[in-house]
Formats: C-alpha cells, sequence, structure tokens
C-alpha cells in the first residue's frame, strides 16, 4: 500500500478547497472527477503529457478521457479502493498545470 485512505480529518481538511476548484465527488464510488477545457487538441494533449510526467513522478496514475480540447479526469486509489492523499496531491497539481 502506498498511500493510507484519507481519513475524516484529512477529508475535512483537504476536500473542501479540491471542490471549491470544480473537482466532484463521485455518486457511486469513492474517486474525484473534473472535466478540463482547454483551447484547442494540442493545448489539451500538452497539459496531459505535463500530467503523465508528474504521474510517473507521483505513481499515480489517473483515470481519463480526452476529445477534442475537453479531458475528463477521475482519480481514486485502486490499492485502498478510495481516495488518499495521492489523489489530493495529483489533483492540486493537475489544476497547477492547468493554470
Amino acid at each position: 500500500m502506498l498511500s493510507p485512505p484519507l481519513t475524516d480529518a484529512e477529508r475535512e481538511k483537504y476536500l473542501p478547497e479540491l471542490l471549491a476548484a470544480g473537482w466532484e465527488l463521485q455518486t457511486d464510488r469513492d474517486a474525484l472527477k473534473k472535466t478540463f477545457e482547454f483551447t484547442n487538441f494540442v493545448e489539451a494533449f500538452g497539459w496531459m503529457s505535463r500530467v503523465a510526467i508528474w504521474s510517473e513522478k507521483m505513481n499515480h496514475h489517473p483515470e481519463w478521457f480526452n476529445v477534442y480540447r475537453t479531458v475528463e479526469v477521475q482519480l481514486t486509489s485502486h490499492d485502498v479502493e478510495g481516495l488518499s492523499m495521492r489523489d489530493m496531491k495529483m489533483a492540486e497539481k493537475m489544476d497547477k498545470l492547468a493554470e
């Protein structure tokens, strides 16, 4: 296990900021989701490439789907079957890279 599931205290600390930034809790599983919109496909793919590099560094990989300038992302930690600090850090990194 790379990171334990989020505690209630960690959820209270980290989730409000992510939810305010446009992330949503999924209703069917313990995961976050967000849709990123870019100006065109090159911008979207460039962002995905930057995220891919960080994903390797963090050893945490998103579930995502790309069509043209839109990237739909879902974050969860499969080894703990829910959210962990890896997801919080990845969501923050994705938001920063999209700025």
